[in-house]
């Protein structure tokens, strides 16, 4: 067998002995057309390619010294170590994509809390463009009267901050002068007065008092010897709820309300609890001494926004 000091000579040398005797070694034909091929330098190889040959080589020297079963048992223990790493690659894909998402949010946060805060405000009055204004400058006068002309034609609002100063706005914002109604709040730069956003209605909080979280689960079949009041109350009431196109295509202006009255116990807000489950409505419950307020139309304050509120809920 052929032996070489140098580990290149490895590559191709007759480590196993079955090169028969007389026959040509190819690892010194293959040297030769190595030589011949530069003229004088051998073929140059990185030292990577050299490390792996050589544990190659040393695998397949211990491969052939094992039995079938230490093959069968080498070959579980690597498909152990891929189920391992593939475990272990799904473990980190998944904590990755988790940390992107809180990343995202976290961007989120930043462009939230970098915006300037507005100032709040409420509508006083929306003008509707004049029809002078919409007019043309005459000849002679200047450019700045002309552009001023020019704003009027959109609608003008009337804001009042909560600094209490009254603002007139010839360009209300960002914000359709359509969307708008008077006593809305909004939000507007601090500088510049311009409607930004929309903000929802403030309701006081013993109006949100009053509204029930779970919605009634009364029906009529609970309530006895009231039935000719309730053929009255859905004529009334739930009737022009869930009919409104027939109300209207006839002609008919149902009532605004119904008014019940009894002695206690017969039945007057169990009728008012299934109405308003037949109607999927808001259910509010208010009892008069709540509405006594100390100051004055505090109380009638109060009875405009739970109308607000339940007109919100619709």
């Amino acid at each position: 067998m052929h032996r070489s000091d140098s580990t290149d000579d490895l590559e191709g040398a007759d480590i196993w002995g079955d090169t028969p005797k007389g026959a040509p070694d190819p690892h010194e034909k293959k040297n030769a057309d190595s030589i011949s091929s530069s003229g004088i330098t051998r073929k140059k190889r990185s030292v990577d390619e050299i490390v792996q040959d050589a544990e190659d080589m040393l695998l397949d020297n211990e491969v052939r010294g094992m039995t079938i079963t230490e093959i069968r048992q080498l070959n579980n223990m690597l498909d152990n170590d891929i189920r391992v790493m593939k475990s272990d690659m799904s473990r980190i894909t998944y904590e990755s994509q988790t940390q992107l998402g809180k990343i995202r949010e976290n961007k989120k946060k930043l462009v939230v809390n970098t915006q300037p805060p507005l100032l709040v405000s409420s509508i006083v009055e929306i003008l509707d463009p004049d029809a002078e204004d919409g007019l043309f400058a005459e000849d002679g006068e200047d450019d700045a009267e002309v552009d001023e002309n020019a704003n009027r034609k959109n609608h003008t609002v009337v804001i009042k901050t909560s600094t209490r100063q009254t603002i007139f706005l010839p360009i209300p914002g960002l914000v359709p002068t359509n969307e708008l109604r008077p006593n809305d709040l909004v939000g507007t730069n601090k500088d510049s007065y311009l409607i930004l956003e929309k903000l929802p209605d403030e309701f006081d909080s013993r109006v949100k008092a009053f509204e029930m979280d779970e919605r009634p689960r009364e029906t009529y079949a609970d309530i006895a010897g009231c039935d000719k009041q309730i053929q009255e109350l859905i004529e009334a009431v739930v009737l022009p709820m869930t009919h409104k196109d027939l109300f209207n295509a006839i002609g008919i202006k149902p009532p605004k309300g119904v008014l019940l009255f009894g002695p206690p116990g017969t039945g007057k807000t169990l009728l008012a609890r299934a109405c308003a489950n037949q109607t999927n409505a808001a259910f509010f419950k208010i009892a008069g001494p709540e509405l006594v307020q100390m100051y004055i139309g505090d109380g009638s304050k109060m009875v405009r926004d739970v109308f607000d509120m339940a007109k919100d809920k619709l």
